[in-house]
């Protein structure tokens, strides 16, 4: 794919490799996916540090992370495979990258009836920042690429669309959050798995962020996750459990 054609994409790409590393670790945030003159370099998504403990919580957004860094290390096959897995997950701009990714080709064979489904797919909430680029893609198919792409959608929304999938994701978020809750002791900190490196592997709970700091961090971070999806409820500050009633 030539770097033009790619700019687009990679730039909101790279905003999820933003999200939750850099607030946990205490470092400052990589420049803004928003600046019109900032790229992300392959290297850039090589260098992404994708926390394995956020798919407790986020799967979507983490494995949306992942699907960054193999692209960036030139793992093609495993970017598509780590892509659909955050599609699975109702991740938009997964969904969204899949949709570009088939429609130039891009290490793979092009194929505008997939490009037209995933593109439908994330363009599928209210006032969704991809329903431009679907409905261009659409006014640019023919109506047998248009029938293909319904033949294929028939497929993938039992998997794919909100209905199913957004459901399931925030029902993991929920989850995770209660799970979070239930930790929740006076002056608690939490390690989450993969935050550390080798050489700061953070396992001393004196090394890791306050517990609430970790949920205040999830919680913001699931609006732009949900983005457009009714459903979404954030759960708000923790409440502190008596230690008779904490379970694991």
């Amino acid at each position: 794919m030539q770097r033009s054609s790619a700019i687009l994409w990679m730039v909101l790409l790279f905003s999820a490799v933003l999200s939750i590393t850099s607030v946990y670790a205490g470092q400052q945030a990589p420049p803004s996916s928003s600046s019109s003159d900032y790229v992300p370099s392959d290297a850039d998504l090589a260098a992404a540090h994708c926390v394995i403990g956020e798919e407790r919580f986020l799967p979507g957004d983490y494995y949306y992370c992942l699907g960054g860094l193999a692209y960036g290390q030139h793992r093609y096959s495993e970017s598509v495979h780590f892509f659909t897995t955050a599609a699975s997950w109702a991740s938009k701009p997964a969904q969204y990258v899949l949709g570009v990714m088939a429609l130039n080709g891009d290490h793979q064979s092009r194929n505008r009836p997939l490009a037209l489904a995933w593109l439908t797919l994330a363009a599928e909430r209210s006032d969704s920042r991809f329903r431009a680029p679907y409905e261009q893609l659409y006014r640019a198919s023919s109506h047998a690429e248009r029938l293909a792409a319904d033949a294929l959608l028939e497929k993938m929304r039992p998997v794919y669309a909100d209905v199913t999938a957004a459901a399931r994701a925030e029902q993991r978020y929920e989850d995770g959050m209660k799970w979070l809750a239930r930790m929740n002791k006076g002056g608690s900190t939490y390690c989450m798995e993969g935050m550390g490196t080798l050489a700061q592997p953070n396992s001393a709970p004196s090394a890791c962020p306050p517990l609430q700091q970790v949920s205040t961090t999830i919680d913001r971070r699931a609006p732009a996750v949900f983005e457009g999806w009714a459903g979404h409820v954030t759960v708000g500050p923790l409440q502190q459990v008596s230690p008779t009633n904490v379970t694991n």
